[in-house]
């Protein structure tokens, strides 16, 4: 790293341990626990959950389903596992993968296993047993820890003989071997990578291998938190699933400050506000489908429940759209913050409720320590306003996919498969997916410029606008419309909507209805080819 990033990331780094309360006066008993600490695990992803279990163990780390379990308490689980995964046969060379809902078991496997020095690989719980068993040769898995949930999964995959439950006690469980009550690994210093799998919406999930700097995600990863309020010990909630990158990475920073995190194993809207009253949440963490479910809570029963202590909601993961945002700042107030990434370049931008509110439709400004550029197919640097693919270049970028291939990079600039433009201001929009793009009758169309129009109609609950064959124009657009509940909205209506909006080329020639949108775990719209 060149001297001035070095001394710019230092300097976030401590402006974000005094500003989010983490640089405060200790006494001598956790100075030494914090010592201790740091020389057992040295830099590695378990020294995070040692440090925090010496600053706060009897803080509450998780709450889940089932209760809180304290810092402390969580800390010698994962030991004791990963004493257990050792003595099992897990090493270095080891892959171990985690199939699991959001949960206290998912925080201690995965710590676990890193903490063994294997590879920890983080598998989609909407994956099918064929799904999983592919999962599972193209990465090599030696284990699977899975929720038993997903038990006839794993016997369809093929998997029952190298697979322990995560969340059952008795035999063939996590809490099995870690009632074998074996020392710990005696050093956490060398640790294995972490594996995120891309969420598959175009095609096969592949690997994205995080060999991080950490040096170089300090800036950023300071610029978000500072943006959003997070200090340590503030509740906080994590709505999406953990085994994706959005949901990981805001775990992480959260068991790093110290914050007792919520974490349900499903989501229900009523019931996440609930929560939020309950353990007096201050930042949520989100994906945009799930701020719409909690629009769609009644109002008589959303104004009764009491979410005052709510000052910070981050979204991402997804596209959020304008009507959505704006709707959602105007029921909760001017909370609502919107981050822009990726698996293989990490967090890039954030929006925050003032660029939300004079912008719509940004992803907001780089943060620090990031720089973005918009490239034309020759990879030509665009001006402001001119639609171009976007590239990101960062200390959190990972081009590399453990199955071969990569992202294209362009002067140490990540492609992240997007189309977008930058205002005169600085603000990123995203146009739309390359691979999404149609071209109609000569003229290039963004469906999800049609989406966010539609996404703005009261009638309309959702909307899904995607290109088809067609033989005179090359490609047309087809929207697939899911209605509010008791609403009713014709063809012709919708036609006429977007006629009167937008240009003519962009008119849907389809139209169909849906009870139901098909989405990733993280709320992304299945793509239809």
């Amino acid at each position: 790293m060149r001297p001035l990033p070095l001394i710019e990331a230092l300097h976030a780094g401590a402006t974000l341990a005094v500003e989010g309360g983490l640089a405060r006066p200790v006494g001598p008993r956790t100075v030494w626990r914090l010592a201790g600490a740091g020389l057992r695990h040295q830099v590695s992803a378990s020294a995070l959950l040692a440090l925090s279990a010496a600053q706060w163990p009897d803080r509450a780390c998780v709450i889940d389903d089932d209760g809180p379990t304290s810092y402390s308490d969580v800390y010698a689980r994962t030991g004791r596992l990963a004493g257990a995964l050792r003595a099992q046969g897990v090493t270095r060379r080891s892959r171990v993968g985690v199939m699991s809902r959001n949960h206290v078991g998912f925080v201690v496997a995965s710590f676990a296993i890193l903490w063994a020095d294997a590879d920890l690989v983080l598998v989609n719980t909407d994956f099918s047993g064929p799904q999983l068993g592919a999962v599972a040769g193209d990465q090599g898995l030696d284990l699977l820890v899975h929720d038993v949930e997903f038990a006839d999964r794993v016997a369809t995959a093929g998997l029952e003989g190298i697979a322990v439950t995560a969340d059952r006690a008795g035999s063939g469980s996590i809490e099995a071997l870690e009632a074998l009550s074996l020392p710990p690994p005696r050093t956490g210093g060398s640790h294995g990578r972490l594996v995120i799998l891309t969420s598959g919406t175009t095609g096969a999930p592949k690997g994205s291998r995080r060999d991080a700097d950490l040096l170089g995600a300090l800036a950023p990863v300071s610029s978000l938190l500072r943006g959003i309020g997070l200090h340590s010990g503030d509740p906080v909630l994590i709505a999406p699933p953990v085994f994706h990158g959005f949901g990981l990475a805001y775990l992480l920073m959260s068991l790093a400050f110290g914050c007792p995190v919520v974490l349900t194993r499903r989501f229900d809207a009523e019931d996440m506000l609930r929560r939020i009253e309950r353990d007096r949440v201050t930042v949520m963490f989100a994906v945009p489908v799930m701020l719409g479910r909690l629009l769609d809570v009644p109002t008589d029963v959303r104004t009764a429940i009491d979410v005052s202590a709510l000052r910070a909601v981050q979204s991402g993961a997804a596209p959020l759209s304008p009507a959505l945002a704006t709707r959602f700042m105007d029921a909760f107030g001017d909370v609502l913050h919107d981050v822009y990434g990726s698996t293989e370049t990490g967090w890039s931008t954030l929006a925050t409720p003032a660029d939300l509110r004079a912008a719509t439709g940004t992803v907001g400004r780089p943060l620090r320590g990031v720089s973005v550029r918009i490239l034309d197919t020759d990879d030509r640097r665009l001006p402001a306003g001119e639609v171009g693919g976007i590239f990101i270049s960062s200390g959190m970028t990972a081009p590399a996919y453990t199955g071969g291939g990569s992202k294209r990079v362009v002067d140490r600039h990540v492609s992240t498969g997007d189309l977008g433009h930058l205002d005169a201001s600085g603000r990123l929009f995203v146009d739309g997916r390359e691979d999404d793009m149609i071209v109609s009758g000569g003229e290039n169309v963004f469906p999800g410029e049609v989406e966010d129009l539609l996404d703005s109609h009261p009638d309309v609950q959702e909307a899904y606008v995607h290109g088809v064959d067609d033989e005179e124009f090359g490609q047309r657009l087809r929207a697939v419309i899911v209605l509010r509940p008791g609403r009713q909205l014709s063809v012709t209506d919708v036609r006429s909507y977007v006629r009167e909006r937008l240009a003519r080329y962009k008119v849907p020639r389809d139209v169909e209805y849906a009870k139901t949108l098909e989405r990733t775990a993280t709320g992304k719209v299945k793509r239809v080819r």
